[in-house]
């Protein structure tokens, strides 16, 4: 049935003649700007150690090659078939974030987060992203199947899917994509029709849980220092400010129109840490400006737009609940990451999706543009 004309039509043998260009164009411009931006920022300081200044570049431009196939790839079969197999994806999901604890993944400054693959680092918790949105909207669509409306044991069955693999991310430790799944597992339910007061009583489960965290340890001195250099910066420690104000001072700096590509003085000089993958968006706003910022903003809301569009034209709940949750996690993403590097957001390690330098976030985020393409090709069949 045509959702949007509400007439009935034949099944479409060729969907790929209803492939979105434009969430197609978006993604391949946000790899683009990854490209240039990823290489300003690392060119530098791999020149001064002797080291090849396109290193990441080249890297960065297999990710994105390779993630341009993973995008046709999800897009070229049923989307449906992701049903029957959504309890293996997130059970190997949950399996490779318990793995990565153990002696078989890799500790890098404090946290243990990484699997080491013929010189590559793949992340199980980026993985988890995509897992979680399967398994969501499975579990949700099968419960609409009988009944309109969600009950309060099925919002908590649904955050049970979503807490474990949040948890185990949490104990990484790797606060910034816990509130990512978190973040899906809202927009699902709200998008599902979960009522506000189950709603409330989720966040209220959520604070208590929190306050718990405080209590017990869990949550790391340095998590709260960077949460308190927010809110309260004059008791903080120099070190816990230093990120938050050379990112402020590389974004004011570019002024209307940016100081000019590889031209950056905060990029070139390195004095905004992780500038290639945390703080990326940093150098947009050093070296093309305003302007350029808002060029990138712009696509992300355009990307976020499409996403929103599928998850309304979708032929059936599945595919509605699998893109609103796509949305949820690349509009989190997005928000938090830009907000952490023009101070209104804590710095949570969140990187920004297609433009942050990672092979992992890259593919993942491939795969769920893949997804939204063919629930958009399919969405008459």
């Amino acid at each position: 049935m045509d959702l949007v004309a509400g007439r009935h039509v034949a099944a479409e043998r060729r969907p790929i003649r209803h492939l979105d260009p434009v969430l197609l164009l978006v993604v391949v411009a946000l790899m683009g700007a990854s490209l240039l931006l990823v290489y300003s920022a690392t060119h530098r300081s791999l020149e001064a150690i002797g080291a090849d200044p396109g290193f990441y570049l080249k890297r960065q431009a297999t990710f994105a090659a390779l993630g341009l196939v993973v995008v046709l790839v999800a897009a070229s079969f049923d989307y449906r078939f992701l049903k029957v197999y959504a309890g293996m994806i997130y059970t190997a999901a949950i399996v490779l974030l318990v793995l990565v604890r153990t002696p078989l993944g890799t500790a890098v400054k404090g946290s243990q987060r990484w699997f080491e693959l013929f010189g590559f680092q793949l992340t199980p918790s980026e993985l988890a992203k995509v897992a979680l949105i399967i398994m969501l909207a499975t579990f949700l669509s099968e419960i609409r199947r009988s009944r309109n409306e969600l009950s309060l044991p099925d919002v908590y069955g649904a955050t049970a899917i979503a807490g474990l693999p949040a948890l185990l991310v949490f104990l990484q430790p790797d606060l910034g994509t816990s509130i990512v799944l978190a973040a899906i597992l809202v927009g699902v339910l709200v998008v599902a029709g979960a009522r506000a007061r189950h709603l409330a009583l989720l966040a209220l489960t959520a604070l208590v849980l929190v306050v718990a965290a405080l209590q017990t340890g869990l949550v790391r001195e340095y998590q709260l220092e960077r949460v308190r250099a927010l809110f309260d910066p004059a008791n903080v420690s120099e070190s816990a400010l230093w990120n938050r104000e050379q990112a402020e001072i590389a974004i004011g700096s570019g002024g209307l129109t940016g100081l000019g590509y590889l031209r950056g003085t905060q990029t070139n000089l390195d004095f905004v840490p992780e500038q290639h993958t945390d703080f990326i968006f940093t150098v947009a706003g050093e070296e093309f400006g305003f302007v350029g910022a808002v060029t990138m903003l712009l696509l992300f809301a355009v990307l976020l737009w499409r996403a929103l569009r599928i998850a309304l034209l979708a032929k059936d709940p599945f595919g509605t609940y699998v893109a609103a949750g796509i949305a949820s996690m690349f509009a989190i993403q997005m928000f938090v990451n830009v907000g952490m590097t023009i101070g209104i957001m804590p710095i949570t390690g969140i990187t920004l999706p297609f433009v942050s330098y990672g092979g992992s976030s890259l593919l993942a985020n491939s795969v769920a543009v893949g997804m939204l393409l063919n629930i958009h090709m399919r969405r008459l069949t």
